[in-house]
């Protein structure tokens, strides 16, 4: 029989509240708290708890506390990355950031779906679908990632904007939904 935890894993509908799902939360939760609460004058403190989190933090990137995620192990940031203040990033799913990824604050990344209908919504049925950030992208304060997306590398998500769809490589998008005004070269 197959697990709740192996069904979120596989992006089907699973039950959040499975006691091995829960105690993964929990976990995360506790290294949370000590990553968001580790002391500035200590950063290797800081850094050692967010590795701990995390599945990969890449070598010179840098996260601002406070930051908030479900699990952690499923999370993937590349090297020289920034993450700002007050960032969610929501991983039942695999999210994965490039090398060089620029967080604006307030961002979030969220690979949790939930039943359009509203009895298995009532029954806490959920699933996810990964979110993909390519390299040198800039997520501009307060934009919002949705499942399933990638953003191809270079590409600006202005502020505010809320992704609902890929985005190809260099481009400049902006609005709810976000949309390509510009083309980089």
């Amino acid at each position: 029989m197959t697990s709740m935890k192996d069904k979120m894993l596989a992006g089907e509908l699973y039950l959040a509240d499975d006691p091995e799902i829960t105690a993964d939360r929990a976990r995360a939760a506790l290294l949370m708290e000590r990553f968001n609460t580790s002391p500035a004058t200590d950063p290797q403190a800081r850094l050692a708890a967010l590795r701990e989190l995390l599945g990969e933090v890449g070598e010179g990137t840098w996260v601002r506390p406070p930051f908030y995620c479900d699990y952690g192990w499923q999370i993937r940031i590349g090297p020289r990355s920034f993450v700002n203040y007050q960032s969610v990033f929501l991983d039942v799913a695999p999210i994965t950031l490039g090398a060089d990824v620029q967080v604006g604050p307030n961002v979030q990344l969220l690979t949790p779906t939930h039943p359009v209908e509203p009895g298995p919504r009532r029954d806490k049925w959920e699933a996810a679908k990964p979110i993909t950030i390519g390299d040198n992208v800039w997520l501009g304060g307060g934009a919002i990632v949705l499942a399933g997306v990638t953003i191809g590398a270079n590409t600006v998500v202005g502020a505010g904007a809320v992704v609902t769809r890929d985005l190809p490589a260099n481009v400049v998008a902006v609005g709810n939904p976000a949309r390509q005004v510009r083309e980089l070269t």
